[in-house]
């Protein structure tokens, strides 16, 4: 099946294990851009039968992961670099905002609190290697921005760019010393928010979506 790597799973599954998997391998690079597969072909390669996958398949593509061929089969979703841009101008006007709201807002060290313990996650993430746990986590710590933030609707517009950004993010974190300096960008971020220094928190937050944006640019 070309450059696609699964390891079958041995014991009996769940269509939440399935899905696992095949995202672990799009976003790993497991599972090749130009590949065009089937479910039965992803059934055989796990070792399990076709409900699962097929689930798991569904909500993949409903996330913008895969996309469908019709009468080949499915393959991973392509982002262009017009398109990573117009993800990174919609983040860049949304998260700038929410920071200012949130240092508005001034919210209170427990809640504070939620951002530092992500941040710490991420580091043990870091720490085990975890690329996907920890681009995970990167995701939450932003839509987490927003929650705070009480804004609901860029809440949910971020949240519809998440798989997207996150094809990007894996990409860029992979890249040596990077998590580091996400750790570094996102702490920050929370001094800034907790000095409520609204222009320096700006600052930040645009410099972390640039560098981000800088560092996939190398990854071409």
């Amino acid at each position: 099946m070309g450059r696609i790597k699964l390891e079958p799973i041995k014991e009996k599954t769940t269509q939440e294990m399935v899905y696992r998997q095949i995202m672990e391998a799009i976003l790993n690079g497991d599972i090749g851009n130009e590949e065009i597969f089937t479910e039965v072909q992803l059934a055989e390669l796990l070792n399990t039968s076709r409900t699962p996958v097929r689930g798991a398949v569904q909500n993949l593509v409903k996330e913008g992961l895969l996309v469908p061929i019709p009468r080949k089969g499915l393959t991973i979703r392509k982002i262009t670099p017009d398109e990573q841009e117009e993800i990174f101008i919609l983040r860049s006007a949304i998260e700038v905002e929410v920071i200012k709201k949130l240092i508005e807002i001034n919210p209170s060290p427990t809640k504070l609190q939620l951002l530092k313990n992500i941040v710490q996650e991420q580091k043990k993430a870091m720490e085990n290697d975890d690329n996907i746990r920890f681009i995970d986590l990167d995701q939450e710590f932003h839509l987490s921005l927003a929650r705070l933030a009480n804004y609901k609707l860029m809440e949910q517009v971020l949240n519809n760019l998440h798989n997207l950004t996150q094809l990007m993010g894996l990409k860029a974190v992979s890249r040596k010393g990077r998590m580091k300096d996400v750790l570094m960008e996102h702490n920050q971020i929370i001094k800034a928010i907790e000095d409520r220094d609204s222009g320096l928190a700006s600052k930040f937050i645009l410099d972390h979506l640039r560098k981000t944006k800088e560092t996939l640019k190398l990854c071409r």
